[in-house]
């Protein structure tokens, strides 16, 4: 199992998924607290930007760099909240165990 914290207001949610499930599932499939701030509207496709989040400083080398000659790179690039280094789509990442303890500052997507 995966451990990944969302973070809200400051305030952690600890959440536990399996290997190889992407952040957006962790949020919208496992949490047992309500993550209204990912609504993935497209289901993880990539076609949306409703799972938009902002990855912790020391996990950004382990993620890897947003690759800007993929969908995601694309699409994220003109979101309101984007931040270059820090901002992804969470249903673009998918949980490895390299991944465990990462954690990952909900927007308030919901409202955007």
């Amino acid at each position: 199992m995966i451990t990944v914290y969302f973070v809200r207001n400051g305030s952690k949610i600890r959440v536990e998924v399996p290997e190889n499930t992407t952040l957006m599932e962790a949020a919208k499939f496992h949490s047992q607290v309500p993550i209204p701030e990912i609504p993935a509207t497209c289901g993880g496709s990539c076609a949306c930007c409703t799972c938009h989040v902002h990855i912790g400083d020391q996990w950004l080398d382990k993620l890897g760099k947003l690759d800007y000659n993929k969908p995601e790179g694309h699409l994220i690039e003109y979101e309101k909240n984007f931040v270059e280094g820090k901002s992804r789509l969470s249903c673009q990442i998918e949980l490895k165990p390299e991944h465990d303890g990462l954690i990952v500052h909900l927007l308030n997507n919901e409202l955007l």
